[in-house]
């Protein structure tokens, strides 16, 4: 089986303002990482573009006719202080959508066994009706909600290692006992949601906070003792990973400490888990990573990771 990489060149259209973070050069980085010999194994496919009535599984569609109506014909507009919509921005937004629902349906027709998704921008920080921290559109809850619709999956586990909480995928699947949406995240930090208290009406949601300085040993731990008992107990039909790599140590936008071994060992321990219950079924998606040396060779760690099966 093999492991498939979707991206598509419009990825690198999102423009955001000079010195922003979230900016193309994040994608320039992946592809020269995923250009080296080691990676030529990889199935390699476009990310399509979603239609938008795919959206609405996750978010209303008067929200989503208003985000369309909005994108600018020249320049840029300003959703918040940290998200911006260029005259390009529209199809990239689409296309990871597409790419996350797609990569859905390649793992359960058995195409592939597992797939990260590169595409820009992120989703996790989207909830349902308010874009914001450089999001749209939730591209795994707009996966998750698809993997349930389509190819009848009873149980979805999300789980998101980005240094920032998802609160926009803990807004969606809040009231949901078919997602398990579980987190780790440094806390204090944007967006000020992820507390362990805070575990949804059907006790699916699970934070685990990390603190600024943390580290490899900390987020293990977090993973052994917290997440990884209860995706077990949960049993998923398919797990999909929001893949921040903004916890590197050297990211510009937190202070956690990890490094590229964390990152391969989560994904071989999300992995045997998947095998377990989920005939292997894994999706990754791209969020955040901000420093482009940590987020390639994090990036890179994460999919050889895959890779090996």
């Amino acid at each position: 089986m093999t492991t498939l990489l979707l991206s598509h060149p419009s990825a690198l259209e999102h423009a955001t303002p000079l010195g922003h973070p979230e900016r193309a050069d994040r994608i320039r980085a992946l592809d020269e990482e995923f250009g080296k010999e080691e990676y030529s194994m990889l199935a390699r496919e476009e990310a399509p573009q979603a239609a938008l009535d795919v959206v609405t599984l996750a978010h209303p569609a008067e929200y989503a006719e208003k985000l369309h109506e909005i994108v600018p014909m020249e320049g840029a507009v300003r959703i918040d202080g940290d998200t911006v919509m260029s005259a390009k921005s529209w199809q990239p937004i689409m296309r990871a959508v597409g790419g996350a629902v797609y990569a859905v349906d390649e793992v359960f027709a058995g195409k592939a066994s597992n797939a990260f998704v590169m595409m820009r921008p992120p989703g996790h920080h989207a909830e349902a009706a308010t874009p914001m921290g450089f999001c749209f559109f939730n591209n795994v809850a707009i996966a998750a909600r698809h993997a349930r619709k389509k190819h009848g999956a009873e149980r979805v586990a999300i789980v998101d290692f980005d240094v920032h909480h998802g609160n926009g995928t803990q807004d969606i699947f809040w009231n949901d006992p078919a997602v398990l949406y579980s987190s780790t995240h440094q806390m204090p930090l944007y967006p000020g949601t992820g507390a362990k208290n805070e575990t949804g009406a059907a006790n699916t949601i699970v934070n685990a906070p990390l603190s600024s300085g943390d580290g490899g040993t900390q987020f293990r731990e977090a993973f052994n003792t917290v997440i990884l008992p209860r995706i077990n107990n949960f049993q998923p039909d398919l797990i999909l990973i929001s893949a921040g790599f903004d916890a590197h140590r050297n990211d510009p936008l937190a202070n956690l400490n990890l490094v590229e071994d964390d990152f391969a060992w989560v994904t071989g321990k999300l992995m045997e888990l998947a095998d377990k219950h989920a005939k292997g079924r894994v999706v990754s998606v791209l969020e955040g990573g901000y420093d482009l040396e940590g987020l390639a060779r994090s990036a890179g760690a994460h999919v050889r990771t895959l890779m090996r099966g």
